[in-house]
C-alpha cells in the first residue's frame, strides 16, 4: 500500500484538478534523472500549474511528513532529481509558460518548466539571446538550471546560469512563497536570498518562477578548431587567443572524443592530420581587422609549435558542424555507460592538474578507454572512463570509485571543486569535504533547517 496515500487523498480533496500519476510507467520514468547509479522508488508524481499549488502540496507535505523530489527536464548527472526512498515527485513539465517580456530591461519572466531551447529561441524571437547552452538544451529545464546552476560552452564570456538570474519566485521548505529581488540590477537591502536557491539542488525549496536577463545578439560567431601536440598548449592557446579576441567559447577535448563522434556518423573530421588534444574557440568576427587577428595569432602558435593543424569556418553551417564535434560527444560515449567525473580548478593549475590525474589513470586504468573533454576557458574538465564491454556495470563503477579518492585529493590538492556544473546530488556526496570544510557544511545544514525545518524537500540530496 502506498506509504502516502493520506496525503494524496488531502491533495485530492483540496486541489481537485490536480494530475496525479501513480503508475510504475509514470514514477519510473518522472523519479530518476541521467544517472544510472540509483534505483528508483517513486510513490507518485504530481503536476502542479502555478506557484499556489506547489505551495499547497508542500504544506500538505509538512502536515503529512511525505518527502517531495523536485521534477524537471531530468538531465542531471548527479542523482539530484532521482526518487529513491519511496518519495512523491513534483513534476514542473506543466509549469512551462514564458509570461511577461521587460523589453527596456531586456528581461523575461518564465515559469521553471520552461525547457531551456524554448527560452534560446524566445531570445531570438527579440533579437536577443540566452547565454546558457549545452547538449541537452533541448530537454533540460530552466528550474533545473537554476538547482544546479548550470554552466556549459559560453561561461567563459557570459557566465554561469546565477549570472542571468535577475529574480525567482520560490515555494520555501515551509510552504511560503517568496519573490525575491523582483528583477532589479541594483538592490542594496540586505540578503539576497535568490543566491541561496541557485545551486542548492532544490533542497530548500522549489523554485517556480525566473526573471531572466537576455543578452545581445553576438555578432558574425566564428570558431576555430585546432589540433595541439600535448595538454600545455591547450593552456597556452588560451592565454594568447583570450587576450587577442573577445572569446565566447574555450572547449577542449581528446582524439578519442573525436574518433567517437566520426564513428557515431555525428560529423567528419575537422582536417586530415590527428592530434593528441583539440581546442575549439569561438569568437565575434564583427570586423575583417578581427578575423586577420585571429589568422596572425594562429600562424604566430604554429610557429612556435603550439598547433600542429587547425580550420577556421567560413559560415554558419560549418560553424555548425565544427560544433558537432564538442556537442556529440556526451550523446556519443553515453553508450559506453562513462563513469564521469566533473571537476575544475583555476586555470592557472589546469596543466600540473591534469597531469597529475592523467598519471592516476594510468596507474588505475591502463586497460580502460579514458575520454577527456570540457570547458577549458573556465578551469572545468570532464573525465570520462568508458565501460569495457566484458565488465558488468556494478563490476565497473566499483573498479572507478576505488580510484575517486584518488582523483578528489588531487582536486583538494589544487583548491578546486569535485563538482563544477553538475551538481552533488547523491553521486558526489560523499566526496562534498574534498571541497567544503565541514564549518562550512554545518552552516550549509543550517541554512537548510531555516528554509526546510522538517526535511521534507529533496532529503539526502547534497547532504544527509
Amino acid at each position: 500500500m502506498n506509504p502516502h496515500h493520506a496525503f494524496l487523498q488531502a491533495l485530492s480533496d483540496v486541489l481537485p484538478a490536480l494530475s496525479i500519476k501513480t503508475d510504475t510507467e509514470s514514477t519510473q520514468h518522472w523519479g530518476r534523472d541521467w544517472t544510472v547509479h540509483f534505483s528508483t522508488d517513486c510513490q507518485a508524481v504530481l503536476f502542479p500549474k502555478s506557484t499556489e499549488e506547489v505551495a499547497t502540496i508542500v504544506r500538505l507535505a509538512n502536515e503529512h511528513g511525505t518527502p517531495l523530489v523536485p521534477s524537471g527536464g531530468r538531465t542531471g548527472l548527479s542523482a539530484a532529481a532521482v526518487a529513491s526512498k519511496g518519495e512523491v515527485v513534483v513534476s514542473f513539465d506543466k509549469m512551462n509558460h514564458i509570461g511577461q517580456f521587460y523589453d527596456a530591461d531586456r528581461m523575461v519572466e518564465v515559469e521553471a518548466g520552461v525547457v531551456t531551447k524554448a527560452l534560446q529561441e524566445f531570445a531570438e524571437s527579440k533579437d536577443l539571446y540566452y547565454a546558457v547552452d549545452f547538449a541537452s538544451s533541448g530537454s533540460s529545464q530552466i528550474g533545473g538550471n537554476i538547482g544546479t546552476n548550470a554552466g556549459g560552452i559560453k561561461v567563459i564570456r557570459y557566465g554561469m546560469t546565477r549570472n542571468q538570474i535577475l529574480g525567482l519566485t520560490v515555494v520555501t521548505g515551509k510552504g511560503d512563497i517568496l519573490e525575491l529581488n523582483g528583477g532589479m540590477l541594483k538592490n542594496a537591502t540586505g540578503y539576497d536570498l535568490r543566491h541561496l536557491f541557485i545551486g542548492a539542488e532544490g533542497t530548500l525549496g522549489f523554485v517556480t518562477k525566473a526573471l531572466i536577463k537576455l543578452e545581445k545578439q553576438p555578432v558574425n560567431l566564428t570558431a576555430m578548431v585546432l589540433g595541439v601536440p600535448e595538454f600545455n598548449s591547450v593552456v597556452a592557446l588560451l592565454d594568447r587567443f583570450g587576450k587577442a579576441l573577445n572569446l565566447t567559447a574555450f572547449e577542449f577535448f581528446d582524439q578519442i572524443a573525436v574518433d567517437k563522434v566520426i564513428a557515431a556518423g555525428h560529423t567528419k573530421a575537422p582536417f586530415d592530420s590527428q592530434a593528441p588534444f583539440y581546442v575549439l574557440l569561438e569568437f565575434e568576427a564583427m570586423t575583417e581587422e578581427v578575423l586577420d587577428l585571429a589568422m596572425s595569432v594562429f600562424e604566430q602558435c604554429a610557429e612556435d609549435g603550439l598547433i600542429i593543424d587547425g580550420v577556421m569556418s567560413q559560415s554558419v553551417g560549418q560553424l555548425q558542424e565544427l560544433w558537432k564535434l564538442r556537442e556529440s560527444i556526451s550523446e556519443t560515449i553515453s553508450v559506453f555507460t562513462p563513469y564521469k567525473n566533473d571537476v575544475s580548478v583555476l586555470i592557472s593549475h589546469l596543466a600540473n592538474f591534469i597531469s597529475d590525474i592523467e598519471q592516476i589513470v594510468k596507474d588505475n586504468y591502463p586497460d580502460f578507454e579514458i575520454c577527456w573533454f570540457g570547458h577549458i576557458g573556465d578551469g572545468n574538465l570532464h573525465l570520462n572512463i568508458l565501460k569495457p564491454a566484458n565488465l558488468s556495470k556494478d563490476e565497473f563503477f566499483e573498479k572507478c570509485q576505488t580510484v575517486n579518492t584518488y582523483v578528489f585529493d588531487t582536486v583538494k590538492k589544487y583548491k578546486g571543486s569535485i563538482s563544477a556544473e553538475h551538481g552533488v546530488g547523491m553521486t558526489k556526496k560523499p566526496y562534498l569535504t574534498y571541497t567544503r570544510t565541514q564549518t562550512e557544511i554545518d552552516y550549509m545544514k543550517a541554512i537548510k533547517a531555516v528554509f526546510d525545518p522538517n526535511g521534507i524537500i529533496n532529503p539526502g540530496k547534497i547532504f544527509d
